[in-house]
């Protein structure tokens, strides 16, 4: 660790609608945290859009009030570094200055532009270099393609193609970078290589030097201009550092930067971000696999559409009353509602959800299936349907990790992050159906956490991550897995796989 009078880091998590910022000490501990939300452009055929001068101009506040709050001296602010969404495409003309909105990664608009590439290199091939097993339009480069058929004007004018983070940095250095993590899934980006992938270049009739350079997570770009200093608070003396995609950012946060480890995400959605030694190619596991913010390792991305989102379902439409006693202790009504879960045995007395509500995510992608309670009987109360969603979650969890066990890639534990993380009941049901050992955080900025580390690296706090991870990640639980409940769950598993396999077709 650098011992100098620069002791604070900021990290930036540019999500999808909203910019948090945290600021931390050199021990890891945050100090400050803000958030600030923002609206996407939609619009017919799929269109989601933003202007790029919202990033920029949120990040400015958020860092200002940060400081601002902390009250301390921003000369004291080492490094900054960004988690960033990933996808979402900047176009930039030869001052950096955006050319139009950006095309958010929601946007679907390039559908035919998807299929074209895919018939052109074939899945197998583009899965070879890019990690990717599916085309979508999602991916940067059916974007590229979308605009040179339908902005051949603008598409001329076009100097850089960037993403949010490469943006940032930008905005901070004047400078054109970006790191492996967050191109990887660009879709002209070689992840064994880590370099542009020539040839999807020449058919999308673009050049090298239209792209940022590339550099590993956590390297120093440069120190702030003096625009940047004065729009966001802090001074020339800080350095702007490469992040990562918020994945492998939130990753980091966590701990998880060894093989054998993986983040489980619980929010709206479920997400697991799987570290690995080596490349996946496998296009039948139909994982996407990515650059690690941690240099040379890689990381699979399996998930599930919907899951807490479940949860808040049941409570807004079936739990008023326990709504109302939150209202009236100040407490969280989740907390409530799952009280009623505890009061259950594990396996929910028969009672299985099948807990696709928007489609199926990892390993089945099924867009048709919908969500399933099956085994209801007269004497069941609110405590079986919250304890059949919580275990339904958790079955789509094990069924990943089984999927990924039976292609050889075994899970030692398992970091528990985002909102599921918070529930005791919800971290021993993990731990007891899957096998495997479950550790909690005492942050819970997992992605800001991890883009504050690399800043740290990249500006000279912090000698590695493994090093700076030890200092700043602080473990608050462990779960360890209950055998005679394994037994249990185990029984369970299947048969909601049975369930689902019956129901598969009739939708």
């Amino acid at each position: 660790m650098k011992a100098d009078t620069f002791s604070y880091l900021i990290g930036v998590d540019a999500g999808t609608t909203s910019v948090k910022a945290v600021l931390i000490n050199i021990s890891g501990d945050i100090v400050a945290s803000e958030k600030q939300e923002y609206t996407l452009d939609t619009g017919p055929n799929d269109l989601c859009e933003i202007d790029p001068e919202i990033y920029w101009d949120i990040t400015c506040v958020v860092i200002r009030k940060i400081i601002r709050n902390s009250g301390i001296n921003p000369e004291l602010v080492s490094g900054i570094a960004f988690s960033s969404q990933g996808e979402t495409l900047i176009v930039v003309d030869s001052n950096g200055k955006p050319l139009r909105k950006a095309i958010v990664w929601l946007d679907n608009r390039s559908v035919q532009e998807a299929q074209l590439i895919e018939e052109k290199f074939g899945k197998q091939h583009i899965m070879n270099i890019t990690g990717q097993p599916e085309v979508v339009a999602t991916w940067p480069a059916t974007r590229i393609l979308w605009l040179k058929k339908n902005e051949s004007r603008l598409f001329n004018r076009i100097s850089k193609y960037l993403l949010v983070e490469d943006y940032l940095l930008f905005r901070l250095t004047g400078r054109f970078y970006s790191e492996h993590s967050l191109v990887s899934s660009t879709l002209y980006f070689n992840i064994i290589t880590k370099q542009w992938w020539q040839e999807m270049l020449d058919y999308l009739e673009i050049s090298q030097q239209q792209l940022p350079e590339l550099m590993i997570s956590g390297s120093k770009v440069h120190h702030l201009t003096a625009e940047a200093a004065h729009a966001t608070g802090l001074t020339t003396k800080t350095i702007a550092v490469t992040g990562a995609y918020d994945h492998p950012s939130g990753a980091i946060g966590a701990g998880n930067i060894t093989p054998g480890m993986v983040t489980c995400t619980i929010g709206a959605s479920m997400a697991m971000c799987v570290t690995l030694e080596k490349p996946v190619r496998n296009i039948s596991m139909k994982l996407p696999c990515q650059c690690h913010a941690v240099h040379n390792l890689y990381f699979l991305l399996p998930y599930t559409q919907t899951a807490g989102l479940i949860l808040k379902w049941y409570k807004d439409e079936f739990c008023r009353e326990e709504i109302e006693i939150a209202r009236k202790q100040n407490s969280n009504p989740y907390a409530i509602i799952i009280e009623h879960a505890e009061k259950i045995p594990p396996g929910t007395e028969g009672l299985i959800l099948l807990p696709h509500f928007m489609g199926t995510g990892s390993p089945e992608f099924n867009s048709r299936i919908k969500g399933v309670f099956a085994g209801i009987t007269p004497w069941m109360k609110k405590g079986h349907f919250v304890r059949a969603i919580l275990e339904a979650i958790v079955s789509t969890i094990e069924h990943n990790l089984q999927t990924m066990k039976q292609n050889g890639i075994v899970i030692e534990e398992i970091h528990a992050i985002g909102g599921g993380a918070r529930s005791h009941l919800w971290n021993q049901i993990i731990a007891d159906m899957t096998g495997i050992p479950v550790i909690t955080r005492s942050q819970t900025e997992n992605a800001c956490l991890g883009a504050a580390i690399l800043a740290g690296i990249g500006s000279g706090v912090f000698k590695d991550i493994m090093s700076a991870c030890k200092v700043c990640v602080k473990q608050e639980s462990k779960y360890e897995p209950n055998p005679a409940k394994y037994v249990q769950y185990q029984e369970l598993y299947k048969k909601y796989l049975s369930l689902y396999r019956a129901l598969e077709n009739y939708w």
